[in-house]
Parts: C-alpha cells; structure tokens; sequence
C-alpha cells in the first residue's frame, strides 16, 4: 500500500474514486484545502487572543506599574494577535494552490500586505499607549506632544501605502520617493493646513503657550472657554456656553488671543467697573455733609488730616484763609466717596489688599464725571467673580446720595414726560 504525504494528492485520490473526473477532482482538493486554511487560520486567531486576553491580562493587572496596562488598553498585545492567520496562510497557501501559481501569487501579495497594514496597526497603537503614558507625567501639563504623535502616525501610514504600492505594482521603494519629490508642489498644497498646523503646533508647545485646560479668549472669532483638546491642524475650544469652536492652529500663532492661564496661576483676577456721576452734584464740603460723614470714623480721620493739610498749605495766604470758599475746605464729596469706596474696598474678604485698590478719574466724555475702580478678587472662578462685582456696584451705587452724589444717566421717557408736564 503506498503512503501518500501530500494532503493535495491525498483528497485528489478520494474524489478520483469517487467517479469524478480529474481536472474536477484537482479543484474541489484546492477548495478543500483552501476551506481547511481559512479555518485553521481562524482558529489561530482564536488561540491567539485566548492566550492574549487571558494569560498576558492576567500578567498585567498582577504587576504593579500602569504601563503594561496602558498597553493593554490600547490593544497592542490583541492586535498582534492578527499576525497568526497571516502566518497561517503564508505558509499554508503553498500546500494548497500548488497547482495555481497565478491564484498563489495574488494570496501571497494580498497576505503580505495584510501584515503590513497589521504592522501600522500595531505600531500607531503602540505609539498611542506610549503617547497615553506619557500624559500621566508631570511634564505633560506644560508640553503638549498630540501634534508631534499625529505627525508620526501620518508617516508611518505614508509609509505604508508606499509599501503597498511597491509591493502591487513591483515598484522600489526609493523609485517612488524620488517620484514624490517631483510631486513636491503639490503634496505642499494638498497638505498645507497640516504643515502649516505642524509648525504651530511645534511653536505653541516650545514657548508653551498654550495646553490643554487653559482658559482663552479670541475675541474676533467669539472664543472664550477652556481648551479641550489640541491637534496637529486645530484646537478645541468648549465656550462657556457649551458650543464648541475648532480654530486652526497655525491662527494662533498668526493671530493673537488672549491666554488667562496667568491669572489663574496667580489666585487673583483684575476687577474694573466704572460709575459715571453727574456733575451737578459735585460740591464742596459744607458743615451738615461734613458732620454727618464724620459719624465714620475712618471719614472723619481723613476729612480732619485733608483740612489741616489745607491750613498749613495756605497759612502764608491771609487773604485766601479769610474767603468763603476756603473755609469750606477742597474737599469735595467725590473725594471724600472716593476715600470710602477705597477703604470699603480694602476692607472687603473678596479684595487682595496687598494689589492696587484706587478709585480714579477716567477723561471727561460729556457723560457725567467717570470714575473707575481698580482692584483685585482673590476669587478668579466664574460665580464668585461675578457676585463680588455685583454686590460691590450696588453697595456704592445705592451709598452715594449720603455723599451729595447721583449717578449720570441718560434722559428716560418719565424724566421728558415730567419736562413737558411742568
């Protein structure tokens, strides 16, 4: 009895004596074997990601870094897996199309550039988990790196697709880079956002100017929220009101936009608001304004400072000491308002005493005298911010008649009905 070793023979013999004929007998081998290939390859995967999921995750979550775990969440080590039924068939197909070299051929070219695209899957998820280590480090907060791993990643797929195409139309690799060089002009033009998004990103991270968390305005494109993310071409930007803007990269650095990172850093925000008075009621100190503001005693201490300055600047001046204007003093009730919304100011738990606190003039524009505070929160959050600024204008708004004073505003309906009524 004679021993056959090869399967293709071997099933070739069965359906010969099955009454059929041989070019018949031939193919039904090849598709029996064919059909044994993918099973067998299918369950080389199968194998593959049992022994993946189960021994290699049991491994990991017993170790004591993060990092393997990185990498298991990435899926590196189950996308290795596909190399098995790549394997299979490589070396399989030999045994079962033997007599079809054409149909061999296109197996093997189709398998090999299988691995290749399993080669770049494995390779972008390993630069992906090293990516997602690296984010744990400290380091992270201040240098952006995602534009730099999209730029890899766009590499090695350009290389791949060179593979590719070099493998199908039996082309040296060298042969098409130098091909791509002639088509130099044109590749810039088909990637200008992302050359030009490259080296804004590059510029953004080496002078750290901008990360994710930050907090920027840009006015003319109605910016303003926190950056959520950052890639090669845009950042993300979450506005306060929840929408979402993508800005090209490379406008960032073209443009300029307003970074509130320092602020934040510092504990304390900028508070500017402005009151504008009407001139009518600006007038000097007399004796029933000056012994009611004195009832304050930190007014009184500097209403009494402010007129013995007054006397001993004008001492050498008779003439002037004896006038009716004098004797009601310079002082005014906008300065002495000016000195209460200072100290009240200084005194207040949401103010920075140790940063400027000062009440000044802005220039006249016709609308009353404008005045303006400037001072510093402590508290640089949203809410917080908003209230202080709120309580603070009403507190003085609503002070100011003890002081003479009135607010500059313009005519309403009411204030012309009652002109046209008188």
């Amino acid at each position: 009895m004679t021993v056959v070793n090869d399967p293709a023979v071997w099933l070739k013999n069965i359906f010969v004596h099955a009454g059929l004929s041989y070019s018949i007998s031939s193919l039904l081998s090849a598709l029996a074997l064919v059909l044994i290939v993918i099973v067998l390859g299918w369950l080389s995967n199968l194998i593959a990601k049992t022994i993946i999921l189960n021994i290699v995750t049991r491994i990991v979550k017993k170790t004591t870094t993060n990092w393997d775990d990185i990498f298991l969440e990435q899926k590196v080590f189950t996308r290795l897996s596909h190399f098995a039924p790549a394997l299979v068939i490589w070396f399989m197909a030999a045994l079962a199309l033997k007599d079809y070299p054409v149909w061999l051929f296109v197996v093997h070219k189709l398998t090999y550039i299988y691995m290749v695209v399993v080669t770049m899957v494995v390779v972008i998820s390993f630069i992906d988990a090293w990516h997602e280590i690296y984010k744990t480090l400290s380091i992270a907060k201040h240098r952006h790196i995602k534009g730099y791993v999209q730029l890899i990643k766009i590499l090695i797929i350009i290389i791949t697709i060179l593979v590719i195409v070099s493998v199908i139309f039996k082309k040296d690799i060298s042969t098409l880079i130098a091909g791509l060089g002639a088509m130099a002009a044109v590749i810039i033009l088909v990637f200008k956002d992302t050359l030009l998004g490259l080296v804004a990103s590059i510029q953004l991270s080496a002078d750290k100017m901008l990360k994710i968390g930050d907090w920027i305005s840009i006015p003319r494109r109605d910016v303003d929220g926190v950056v959520s993310d950052i890639t090669l071409t845009t950042v993300k930007v979450q506005n306060f009101d929840k929408t979402i803007i993508n800005v090209p990269t490379y406008s960032l650095v073209n443009d300029s936009f307003q970074n509130w990172k320092g602020m934040e850093e510092s504990g304390i925000r900028q508070v500017k608001q402005s009151l504008f008075i009407d001139t009518k009621s600006i007038r000097f100190l007399d004796a029933g304004l000056k012994e009611r503001l004195s009832m304050v005693p930190e007014l009184k201490e500097f209403i009494e400072s402010k007129l013995k300055n007054d006397m001993t600047e004008y001492s050498d001046s008779p003439g002037i000491q004896g006038s009716s204007f004098f004797n009601s003093s310079r002082i005014t009730n906008l300065g002495i308002f000016r000195c209460y919304a200072e100290l009240y100011l200084k005194k207040h738990p949401s103010v920075d005493p140790r940063q400027t606190v000062i009440m000044r003039h802005r220039p006249y524009e016709g609308n009353g005298i404008h005045v303006q505070l400037y001072l510093f929160a402590k508290d640089t959050q949203f809410v917080p911010y908003e209230n202080f600024q709120s309580e603070m204008m009403e507190h003085l708004l609503a002070i100011m008649n003890e002081f003479g004073l009135k607010v500059f505003q313009q005519p309403s309906g009411d204030d012309l009905h009652t002109v046209l009524r008188k």
